[in-house]
């Protein structure tokens, strides 16, 4: 196969950064859906790469944590023996910077002691000096915090109660979300001012996911079909938002309000960035 151009390949990553998926890409772009899964896997890869590299020593002071729910291939409760690793219920763990909007780490997972762990400590050592850190109320993150952080955090936690209307479901089923009744703050580690102890940041900041991944829609058929594809689709959704699209709020990139990059970046930049990284 000839390799595509720079315009082609920038193209097909406008598609796909405004949320469509592979095959409505593919036919948009006139290139085949192999095509379009081989340029994602490799650009994927390059943008973790290098947003592993350059998201260190962030000026972050109010960081907020939070998953977001979605599944490779299906669901957890379908999942059959024999079928590829990987399959079923999948969280991405993220988190945000409140001032900044700067997302300087995600985790794909599972909703586990392990991953959370896995992810505080890859978040810790990022930040250059003492955050605020709030997260909700899943109980695997006071162990997984304490362990990171090593008491350099003022850590409190959102503690949200939602009410039961008629038949009880889970919350990844729902046509909409349940009505929250009570929301409780707790200061958990060092001394967080209670008035900054929130998620709705980084709540709505994985809506803005949930929108703009094809992957992510709910009460679709648009689900990942692998967890590599999954993961890259991720990297370079983040890639994207950190350092090329314009934060309404802030009026230019999260990347550039946290000082990691001093331009705004094009797609044709990404493009260039990961034949270097390649």
């Amino acid at each position: 196969m000839n390799k595509l151009s720079i315009q082609d390949r920038v193209q097909i990553l406008n598609a796909l950064s405004e949320g469509m998926g592979i095959n409505a890409a593919s036919r948009i772009t006139g290139k085949s859906k192999n095509t379009v899964l081989k340029l994602l896997a490799e650009v994927g890869e390059a943008c973790a790469l290098y947003q592993d590299r350059v998201m260190n020593n962030l000026p972050c002071k109010l960081v907020q944590c939070d998953e977001i729910w979605s599944f490779v291939g299906t669901k957890q409760k379908n999942v059959k023996e024999g079928q590829p690793e990987g399959y079923g219920d999948c969280y991405t763990f993220t988190a945000i910077d409140q001032d900044t909007k700067l997302m300087p780490c995600w985790l794909v997972g599972t909703r586990t002691a392990e991953c959370a762990n896995e992810f505080m400590a890859d978040l810790a050592p990022r930040m250059a000096g003492r955050i605020q850190l709030t997260t909700d109320g899943l109980k695997v993150y006071v162990e997984a915090v304490e362990a990171a952080f090593k008491g350099n955090v003022d850590y409190g936690m959102l503690n949200k109660t939602y009410g039961i209307e008629g038949q009880i479901k889970e919350a990844k089923r729902r046509y909409s979300p349940a009505t929250m009744t009570s929301c409780e703050k707790l200061r958990v580690y060092g001394n967080p001012d209670k008035e900054m102890i929130s998620t709705s940041h980084v709540e709505r900041a994985n809506l803005s996911m949930r929108m703009g991944m094809r992957r992510f829609t709910r009460l679709t058929n648009a689900f990942s079909k692998k967890l590599e594809n999954h993961m890259h689709a991720i990297s370079f959704y983040f890639m994207v938002y950190n350092f090329v699209k314009i934060h309404k709020t802030i009026k230019t990139t999260p990347a550039m309000e946290a000082g990691v990059t001093d331009f705004l970046w094009s797609m044709e930049d990404i493009v260039l960035m990961s034949e270097t990284m390649g």
